[in-house]
C-alpha cells in the first residue's frame, strides 16, 4: 500500500463488504493524516466539488460539482448509503477510494465507481463508519437471505383494496434449502409485505434483510390462489456476505 510520503508498506484486509464496495485494511504505520469529515447533510445538487485519487505516482484531482444529491440510497446489491451523492467527474484508474472534498478540504465522501457501472458516486462518512465499525468487530457486514426469486406484478383489484397497495413480487423461483422454501413458498406466490412492510420491488426485499434481520424470525404477507395469508420464516445469513 502507497503512502503519502512515497513509502510502500505492507497491508492486510479486515474485511471487505461488496454491497458498498468498501474493504477495510490495516496497516503498521503511525503518523498518518486523517481528513476532516462534512456531514451529507447540507450538501446539495449544485455544491463544488474535488475529487481526488491516484492514478500513479502523484494524485490526480478533478473540479466539478455535486450533480444528484438524495437522501439514503441502497445499492443495487442490497448496501445502505446514508445519501446519494454523485459528483459530475469522470471516473478513471485509481478514482475508486480517493476522496470528494468539498471547497473548504473537508472529506465528503470515499469515491467509488464499483457500486453502479460507469457511474461515479460518493460514499458518505455515516456509512464508511458504520461498515469500518462492522468489519472490525465481524470481519463483514452480514445480510439477510430469504432464497427467492421474484417479479414485480399488479395485484388484483381486490387485493389492493384489502391490502391497500397496487403491486407485489411474484415468486418465480424457490431455491432449495432455503429459509423461504422451509417457510412453504412456492412457485406463484405473490409477496406483499415483510414484517407489515409492503414490498413492492426487488430493493424493498433487500431492505427488509439488513444485518440486524438476521437470526429473526418475520412475518411474511402472501396472496396465494387469491387469498392473504401470512407465514412465518427464520432469515438466515446469505452465504459470502462478506
Amino acid at each position: 500500500m502507497g503512502l503519502a510520503d512515497g513509502k510502500v508498506v505492507s497491508a492486510a484486509v479486515v474485511g471487505r463488504d461488496a454491497t458498498t464496495d468498501l474493504a477495510l485494511l490495516r496497516v503498521e504505520a503511525s503518523g498518518l493524516a486523517t481528513p476532516e469529515w462534512r456531514s451529507p447533510e447540507g450538501i446539495r445538487t449544485g455544491h463544488v466539488a474535488v475529487a481526488l485519487s491516484r492514478p500513479g505516482n502523484a494524485v490526480r484531482a478533478q473540479l466539478g460539482i455535486i450533480s444528484a444529491a438524495a437522501p439514503s440510497w441502497r445499492t443495487p446489491a442490497g448496501g445502505e448509503l446514508a445519501a446519494y451523492l454523485q459528483p459530475d467527474v469522470e471516473p478513471s484508474w485509481g478514482f475508486s477510494g480517493g476522496l470528494l472534498a468539498d471547497v473548504s478540504g473537508k472529506a465528503i465522501g470515499m469515491n467509488t465507481s464499483g457500486i453502479v457501472r460507469r457511474t461515479p458516486l460518493a460514499i458518505p462518512s455515516p456509512t464508511l463508519e458504520r461498515v469500518v465499525r462492522m468489519l472490525l468487530t465481524q470481519g463483514r457486514v452480514p445480510r439477510g437471505y430469504l432464497g427467492i426469486a421474484a417479479y414485480p406484478v399488479r395485484l388484483p383489484k381486490a387485493a389492493r383494496e384489502q391490502l391497500g397497495q397496487s403491486r407485489g413480487l411474484i415468486v418465480i423461483g424457490v431455491d432449495p434449502n432455503s429459509p423461504a422454501e422451509q417457510a412453504g413458498l412456492v412457485l406463484g406466490d405473490v409477496l406483499t409485505a415483510i414484517e407489515g412492510t409492503a414490498v413492492r420491488h426487488h430493493g424493498d426485499v433487500a431492505a427488509r434483510l439488513g444485518p440486524e434481520m438476521v437470526g429473526k424470525a418475520v412475518t411474511l404477507r402472501i396472496i396465494r390462489a387469491g387469498t392473504v395469508q401470512d407465514l412465518r420464516v427464520t432469515i438466515r445469513e446469505r452465504a459470502g456476505a462478506a
